[in-house]
């Protein structure tokens, strides 16, 4: 086993000093994918800078139109909170369906956003609302954030502290899970927004969380479940694995984005 020293951050300056401090610290929220990583060896921190404590990050508020969420609020928070369902209520279904009880009330978005894993729900539902992500340092819009399997924006020492979400005209999320894992085989998240219509794809791309031209197009023409369904996606740049090939993922991001309409 190795040596991990644990720091409570009492507040961001707190947290970003204990960052700079450790020789390979790393940030602990929720700790869904690091613990499991660290058991498995993959991972050895010398130090775990725990942020679920500090003042401002934990909890949902409204700014204007502009709902705030902080960067360690629990799945099963967003999930609960009366101003996600009245804000945004794809959002608040799409956190009630990640992972188990357990997972929801242990794991944050802020976590879950900064690891970006590939199969992620948050970052479809980012991706597509046209979120802004706020760090210590800066925000930076969605479209900047997530470049790639596993990777960010984020600078080094740079923490998530909260997620600002705009109002939307219509959204919806429908995800298609993996039995044992319960990750995303394919969710789609569809969103009528004030720059027209959004469609994100997770679990299905080889580089992670993108949008789909093709079902944009199509729902720009005519938002119905049928024309989701007569779009043109490709498989190209389309993951195969054990559970589905590539040309399984196609049409099944068809069917999922006319699931999320008819529900929106």
């Amino acid at each position: 086993m190795y040596p991990t020293k644990y720091h409570k951050a009492a507040s961001i300056d707190d947290a970003v000093k204990a960052l700079g401090a450790g020789e390979e610290a790393m940030i602990l929220g929720g700790g869904q994918t690091l613990i499991a990583t660290m058991k498995q060896h993959l991972a050895a921190p010398s130090d775990l800078v725990d942020v679920r404590s500090i003042e401002g990050m934990v909890g949902v508020s409204l700014d204007g139109d502009m709902l705030v969420i902080g960067g360690a609020t629990t799945h099963a928070e967003v999930a609960s909170s009366k101003e996600v369902q009245k804000h945004t209520p794809a959002l608040a279904r799409l956190a009630g369906g990640i992972g188990d009880p357990a997972v929801r009330h242990a794991g944050t978005i802020g976590g879950s956003v900064a690891n970006n894993d590939p199969a992620a729900d948050y970052p479809a539902a980012l991706l597509a609302l046209g979120a802004t992500v706020v760090t210590n340092q800066r925000e930076i819009g969605a479209d900047d954030f997530f470049d790639g399997l596993f990777t960010t924006a984020l600078d080094e020492g740079e923490i998530i502290t909260a997620v600002k979400f705009p109002k939307v005209e219509a959204a919806a999320y429908a995800k298609f899970a993996q039995p044992a894992s319960l990750f995303a085989l394919v969710g789609v998240f569809v969103a009528k927004t004030a720059d027209g219509v959004r469609v994100t794809v997770t679990g299905a791309g080889d580089e992670g969380v993108f949008r789909s031209e093709a079902l944009e197009v199509a729902l720009t023409a005519d938002w119905s479940e049928a024309s989701a369904k007569g779009a043109d996606v490709s498989a190209d740049g389309l993951m195969s694995d054990i559970h589905g090939a590539a040309a399984y993922r196609a049409n099944l991001i068809k069917v999922m984005a006319a699931r999320a309409v008819l529900a929106s």
